[in-house]
């Protein structure tokens, strides 16, 4: 490209290769122009911790607020005939956490599914099940995040039509948070905490509900890994795998 502080999406995952991405991501310059949807061969020589660091390294642009330029049109037409996403990520409908925006990610590069309080049931799990048995997604990330209203919903045992059932899903999470404080909507840390909680758990349906992800996991195929978004510092906290 004319300008040395741009640089292509293309050249950059085929210069990183298997070994040298970590490196790499960490001297990406303060604009970068992502050229086009990843192709299979740019994903399959990926392992699941690269992919999870250029989803950090993202992260960490957006709440920087380093000008990223994503070229959407040609990552449009370069992904309309087949798609190679790195990765499915289970997360919260709340407009303020969008997964692709919140760690500068463009058209291709994920599955996202999107549901309030990121539970899984047997719909998710299937899609994930396809995305990665399928399609080759090689990382399963759960993302919860701050203030979630789904999580105060279900820590006041609302009851509001089919929302009835869907928080009766994250009522284990609540139950489960140890916590000295009130333990109340009204008290942020603790719903924060319950949030946290609740990604847990979800990590542990996947594996547990799902036996196609669970093997893969167990070959190093897959790896499952949950965050919490922080909705006041932009900040993408990736928690450990914990089983």
């Amino acid at each position: 490209m004319n300008n040395p502080r741009h640089v292509d999406r293309r050249a950059f995952l085929k210069a990183a290769g298997v070994a040298g991405v970590t490196t790499l991501v960490h001297s990406l310059p303060a604009r970068v122009a992502w050229a086009a949807a990843l192709t299979k061969a740019e994903r399959d020589r990926m392992t699941p911790d690269e992919i999870i660091q250029l989803m950090k390294k993202g992260n960490q642009r957006f709440r920087t607020g380093q000008k990223t330029t994503q070229d959407y049109l040609a990552q449009q037409k370069a992904s309309a005939k087949g798609q190679y996403p790195a990765a499915v990520l289970l997360s919260c409908i709340d407009s303020r956490a969008p997964a692709e925006t919140i760690m500068d990610l463009g058209i291709g590069d994920v599955f996202n599914a999107r549901v309030a309080g990121n539970i899984a049931n047997d719909d998710i799990l299937g899609s994930m099940e396809f995305a990665c048995q399928v399609a080759g997604a090689k990382v399963v990330l759960v993302m919860g995040h701050t203030a979630c209203g789904a999580i105060k919903g279900a820590i006041d045992r609302v009851q509001l039509g089919n929302l009835t059932g869907l928080l009766a899903k994250i009522q284990p999470a609540v139950e489960a948070t140890a916590y000295q404080g009130e333990r109340s909507a009204k008290n942020y840390a603790f719903v924060d905490a319950v949030a946290r909680k609740n990604v847990e758990l979800t990590m542990g349906v996947v594996r547990t509900r799902s036996a196609i992800i669970a093997e893969l996991e167990t070959k190093g195929a897959v790896k499952i890994a949950g965050a919490m978004y922080d909705l006041n510092s932009g900040v993408v906290d990736f928690m450990a795998s914990a089983r």
